[in-house]
């Protein structure tokens, strides 16, 4: 059986979320716990203790949003302590030096301190009271700790983590609980890629979707992954898509994110990024080709797009999957007419004003949603409820949605 080291920190959330799912890998393959320091990793790579100071506010909004979604999704009560993120290299060097049979539990225990229960985990003291009911001495705990949390930390950085979740050791690296479903489909478990629907989703008879609105720019290649799917899970439940076609670079200046986040990032976190996106290619069946022009200017593109929705398809799997240019009118025109459009014709209207302010609108439309990248999928219920669900890793939020769970702090309510 493959047998797999858990790397996580308790500051983190969605270390966390996966903790708590480590019984459905643990159908599949041994996982061993290994406390690592979180600020520790990051620093190994140049990221800041807390990245998300470097994240634009409409950003950090949604990451934190995301935090009770995920714990909603898969029946765990999260707290955002007021505090977040807190210290915890105590608490992490108790859980490096405590004897193994007790580290699980013990794991649990601080996270529920941390998370559900409010408590202030560096306080010394309440780790004392934690450790107690397993016979541990915490103070001793933390000072045996010094040594093996700094190796564990070093361990799992030399083994390609950058942040926690982290699984080492599987079939590859993978990073966050919301790339389990990826992880359980390396161990032999025939899940759809966009992971499964959490047992404790509660349903609603009272609310109905209205509208599923698809944020989305060509320039990005999660955009393209996304755009392969969310008609497929849309329809599955009778639902249309709206495509809104925005530019992504007008977004970012307006709220503060660099053009192209992907060069923004550290080195090994930019690694892991284009490989992941060939994860999700590969896991959904469908082509992927970096671009060789990339970034891409997609203004044109996406003019056509609003000119002809039905060319949508073909410009994406032009710039993603075959590595074509599709950002000037000759290149364009040739996609276009090889699938059956009349490429002159849309290429023309692409540059009518009524067009091009289209595009403008849209893009506002986004910004003032609270939209801080593509692809998004707003959702908006009967009742005025409306949430945003960002990334094509949060489909399966979608799915859920659309099969009536009805998530907690929708907005227009």
């Amino acid at each position: 059986m493959t047998r797999l080291r858990f790397a996580y920190d308790i500051a983190c959330p969605f270390a966390y979320l996966a903790f708590r799912q480590l019984h459905r890998v643990r159908a599949h393959a041994e996982v061993e716990l290994m406390p690592v320091l979180l600020g520790g990793l990051l620093r190994h790579v140049g990221a800041p203790d807390d990245p998300n100071t470097a994240m634009a506010p409409a950003r950090a909004a949604i990451n934190r949003r995301d935090i009770t979604l995920w714990g909603a999704l898969h029946g765990v009560p999260l707290r955002i302590p007021p505090e977040h993120p807190r210290r915890t290299v105590d608490a992490m060097r108790v859980l490096a030096a405590a004897p193994v049979p007790h580290r699980e539990a013990l794991t649990a225990a601080l996270y529920a301190a941390y998370w559900e229960d409010g408590v202030d985990v560096t306080d010394r003291e309440v780790l004392a009271a934690r450790a107690a009911p397993f016979g541990l001495d915490a103070h001793a705990l933390i000072e045996a700790g010094r040594e093996p949390l700094r190796s564990a930390t070093q361990a799992a950085f030399e083994a390609g983590a950058f942040g926690v979740p982290s699984f080492l050791d599987g079939p590859r690296l993978l990073w966050g609980q919301d790339r389990i479903g990826l992880l359980l489909r390396d161990l032999g478990d025939p899940l759809p890629p966009e992971g499964w629907v959490g047992p404790a989703v509660t349903t609603s008879t009272s609310t109905t979707v209205t509208s599923l609105r698809f944020f989305h720019d060509v320039s990005s290649p999660f955009s393209y992954l996304a755009s392969t799917q969310v008609e497929r899970i849309a329809a599955a439940y009778g639902h249309a898509v709206l495509w809104t076609p925005i530019l992504l670079g007008a977004l970012f200046r307006t709220i503060g994110t660099p053009d192209v986040p992907l060069h923004a990032m550290n080195e090994t976190r930019q690694a892991y990024t284009r490989r992941d996106m060939h994860d999700w290619a590969q896991a959904w069946g469908v082509p992927l080709r970096f671009p060789s022009h990339f970034p891409l200017r997609s203004v044109l593109p996406l003019r056509a797009m609003l000119v002809e929705p039905a060319s949508t398809a073909a410009i994406y799997r032009a710039a993603w999957g075959e590595d074509r240019r599709v950002d000037t009118p000759e290149a364009l025109c040739a996609v276009l007419t090889e699938v059956g459009l009349d490429g002159a014709a849309i290429v023309e209207q692409a540059s009518d004003p009524g067009i091009k302010a289209a595009l403008r609108e849209n893009t506002e439309r986004a910004v003032a949603s609270g939209v801080c990248g593509v692809p998004t999928v707003e959702v908006t219920w009967n009742d005025g409820g409306r949430v945003l669900l960002w990334g094509q890793d949060r489909l399966v939020m979608l799915r859920a949605v659309l099969q009536g769970w009805v998530p907690p702090g929708r907005d227009g309510l």
